[in-house]
């Protein structure tokens, strides 16, 4: 018996839509992750890029549980002796909006060359507002 590949060209790829407002961080991760992958499709392969695009408009009114707005930290480094910086959730989404989101679902993908390429086929907004009608994406509710 053998397997069946599709090749990357040939898979059918869509796009879909998801409105952030008043939803999870960590629940709007997981799915657009999983739509990324591909694992909805019959014919996923782990080793391939046959998943779908998302756009996701009103990133910078997404909600977190518990007190995680004031307490959930994110931390970076400079290079430099000393240079670890850390913002939190609070002051990082008043001042790019989208980067928390963006963090997470950077998170939940495979790390190194795929990983980075499947990041690609996101498309994350603050607001309500995006270029891409012209794909006609389909809405998906969480």
């Amino acid at each position: 018996m053998k397997t069946l590949f599709v090749k990357p060209a040939e898979a059918e790829r869509s796009w879909f839509i998801i409105d952030a407002q008043g939803k999870r961080l960590g629940r709007i991760a997981v799915k657009v992750a999983h739509l990324l992958r591909g694992k909805h499709k019959p014919y996923y392969t782990p080793h391939q890029e046959i998943g779908d695009y998302v756009i996701i408009i009103n990133a910078d009114k997404v909600d977190i549980s518990g007190r995680k707005r004031e307490n959930k930290v994110y931390y970076h480094h400079t290079g430099y002796v000393g240079g670890l910086k850390e913002v939190t959730f609070a002051k990082m989404i008043e001042r790019k909006p989208v980067q928390p989101l963006e963090l997470a679902i950077r998170g939940m993908l495979p790390k190194g060359p795929l990983g980075r390429q499947l990041f690609t086929n996101v498309k994350v907004y603050a607001g309500p507002n995006h270029p891409h009608a012209a794909q006609q994406p389909v809405a998906i509710e969480l």
